[in-house]
């Protein structure tokens, strides 16, 4: 069985992160995903979606198999521990290629490592666009209306 491995934050889920996974999924026979902790996430904006829920929404999606948190301490040990035939990375995820398969090599692993292109079919495939959007359509904390009348009354009536 080809097992592929697929990481990512996954912090507000859109059209891009399913493409991802489906495309990482295409290469194997088995579908792991490593989400990463929240504590781990340093290269932008803490994640929005607490680590748990993020991991349990992945595991929900049709092309994975299997979702696991990453390591507090060392990004390889959950590799190790799977031992993909596939590692991918995103358009946008910011691994340097050479330095990780210098890391598998030194710790026995013989890893192909692929780079998924980016999806364009949806205006929101970006959770920071997302966030952006939010923020632009609600500047002062107001949330969306529910139902069909500004009264609420829709939404107390169950419609």
């Amino acid at each position: 069985m080809k097992r592929v491995v697929a990481t990512g934050t996954f912090d507000i889920l859109h059209p891009g992160h399913l493409y991802y996974l489906e495309e990482s999924r295409r290469l194997g026979d088995e579908l792991y995903v490593i989400v990463a902790r929240d504590r781990n996430v340093r290269h932008k904006p803490r994640p929005v979606i607490p680590e748990e829920q993020r991991a349990r929404m992945v595991a929900a999606l049709k092309p994975v198999d299997h979702a696991v948190l990453g390591d507090l301490h060392d990004m390889f040990r959950p590799i190790e521990e799977i031992r993909p035939a596939v590692i991918t990375f995103g358009f946008n995820q910011h691994f340097e290629e050479e330095k990780v398969r210098k890391e598998l090599e030194k710790r026995g692993l013989s890893v192909e490592l692929a780079r998924i292109g980016s999806y364009r079919g949806d205006r929101y495939c970006s959770s920071s666009e997302i966030v952006r959007q939010v923020l632009a359509r609600y500047p002062h904390g107001q949330g969306p209306r529910t139902g069909g009348s500004n009264d609420g009354s829709s939404a107390r009536n169950g419609l």
